[in-house]
């Protein structure tokens, strides 16, 4: 293997924050839409988030934590850290405790529940936004209409907060009074135009009065459920853009009118972007073809997405996994286990290390994590971005267009129609909203708080960029991996990964 690394150097001032920011009164409002890619915020779709964002602070490079999946990405802001650091690998993750033969649905919070049982109450290996704000004695809320596994991933511990889901509230006793009051809960439809109607009212009773949560958080499934089965840029996937732009504009009509405009900080983020898809290949199929894995159900290598757990750790079918894989031409980043602690490169040829992409969980990583190719392709609607992914539309993967979202933090602590082109992550969510408390952010959070954003911080920081690059040779040619990093003082930015085969001549 050969890995070069390319670095911009470029002086780096740490920015001071503003004491002033930090405010015990004020109340913050999280939203996440769900597969929100940054060109869908204009005014034809979104005219209430378009006009916020005009008058806040937008984060033009921020980034979602790969795999750029829901849960990844619920728990990584959550926890304020990367999934080497929380636990959650995935939207399916692997406990063969639970089940030796194949992954757990992170969606569902009943699978959450046995993966916490199993692991003695450690579902997340790291401490929450939700828990150091209850030892602060101040709690969260959490309203969605998406997963019951999403929300619970928000604010698992719950302790004198509460999750709000259009699938599972908790305390379970707040059910009936929150039915009673609110109205039963609809069915989900295409878009869930009815559940995003019922979460809305829900926050506005209980989250957004002065006598509500110091936190509250609202995730809507749209447009994200509705793309993944109509594609982006479909007539349904439209309007479901506008079925929360819609309810966001409620939302911000009740913070006027309860008169706690300048009392409350709003952190908009989403899980990750999309893109179309046109793989037709499964993974699993082509092991069993090879002779490498048994059958679906065995348990020789066990497939949870793109991560691969080989039993036993076997090196010699690792090997066969990863040669087999780099042949393939919709197989795009491969990354492994590193040949030494804090390495770049993974100790198979060709592949770059877990460290590299945050996701060396010490007990939880795979052997081997796969993503798919993509390339800069557009649909017939003209959005651009297309993976090897099967299905119609989605995400999981390390291209551009799935890591690359947008955040908007508007209120009283940060800067009005201000564009930062400094990077972000989900990650740095938790930390942010810890600061704005003048709240202790724990060692275990891996992100910070995002200080250029805030009101009277005027230093001038400098970004440097990098691209880790990898390759293995075979008798077919050479396969060739590059991952683009931006980094900010110790913070790294994983901002794509990028495939080549050059074949022999």
């Amino acid at each position: 293997m050969s890995i070069s690394l390319l670095f911009t150097s470029t002086l780096f001032a740490q920015k001071k924050i503003d004491k002033n920011v930090a405010d015990k009164n004020t109340k913050t409002l999280i939203v996440f839409f769900d597969g929100l890619r940054p060109d869908y915020i204009t005014p034809e779709l979104m005219p209430n988030l378009y006009a916020f964002k005009q008058q806040s602070s937008y984060g033009n490079q921020h980034h979602s934590v790969f795999p750029t999946v829901t849960r990844v990405n619920s728990s990584s802001y959550s926890s304020g850290s990367y999934p080497a650091t929380n636990g959650i690998m995935g939207n399916t993750v692997y406990f063969p405790q639970v089940n030796r033969t194949k992954g757990l649905n992170t969606g569902e919070a009943e699978e959450l529940n046995k993966i916490n049982v199993a692991t003695g109450g450690n579902l997340l290996t790291a401490i929450t936004l939700g828990e150091v704000l209850e030892a602060a004695g101040k709690n969260m809320w959490v309203f969605s209409s998406g997963s019951t596994g999403q929300a619970l991933l928000q604010n698992h511990k719950v302790g004198s907060g509460a999750i709000v889901n259009t699938g599972l509230i908790l305390p379970a006793s707040l059910k009936e009074k929150i039915v009673a009051e609110i109205g039963a809960i609809p069915p989900h439809t295409k878009p869930n135009t009815a559940q995003h109607k019922w979460i809305t009212d829900a926050i506005i009773k209980y989250g957004l009065p002065a006598t509500g949560p110091a936190v509250n958080a609202i995730w809507y499934s749209d447009p994200d459920g509705t793309a993944h089965s109509d594609g982006i840029g479909s007539a349904t996937a439209n309007e479901s853009i506008k079925t929360v732009d819609r309810e966001f504009g409620r939302i911000l009509k009740a913070i006027d009118s309860s008169g706690l405009k300048n009392k409350t900080n709003i952190l908009i983020s989403t899980d990750h972007g999309f893109v179309t898809h046109i793989g037709k290949e499964n993974i699993t199929e082509i092991l069993i073809n090879a002779g490498i894995k048994k059958d679906k159900e065995s348990d020789d290598v066990v497939l949870s997405e793109g991560a691969i757990y080989v039993k036993d750790h076997n090196e010699v079918v690792i090997q066969q996994i990863v040669t087999l894989l780099q042949s393939k031409e919709w197989v795009g980043a491969i990354f492994t286990k590193s040949a030494k602690s804090g390495d770049t490169k993974g100790h198979i040829a060709g592949t770059l290390s877990f460290e590299s992409i945050h996701w060396n969980h010490p007990e939880r990583a795979a052997d081997i994590l796969i993503d798919v190719n993509w390339n800069d392709s557009k649909n017939t609607t003209g959005y651009a971005g297309t993976s090897f992914a099967r299905g119609v539309a989605g995400h999981g993967s390390l291209s551009a267009y799935e890591v690359h979202i947008g955040l908007i933090a508007g209120g009283p602590a940060f800067k009005q129609s201000y564009i930062s082109e400094i990077p972000t992550s989900n990650v740095d969510i938790a930390p942010t909203i810890l600061q704005l408390y003048g709240l202790t952010i724990p060692a275990s959070m891996d992100g910070r708080a995002v200080s250029e954003l805030f009101v009277g911080n005027k230093n001038k920081v400098a970004v440097s960029n990098k691209q880790y690059k990898t390759e293995a040779k075979h008798d077919w040619g050479n396969y060739e991996l590059i991952l683009d990093v931006s980094s900010f003082g110790k913070y790294n930015y994983v901002n794509y990964a990028k495939t080549k085969r050059v074949l022999s001549k």
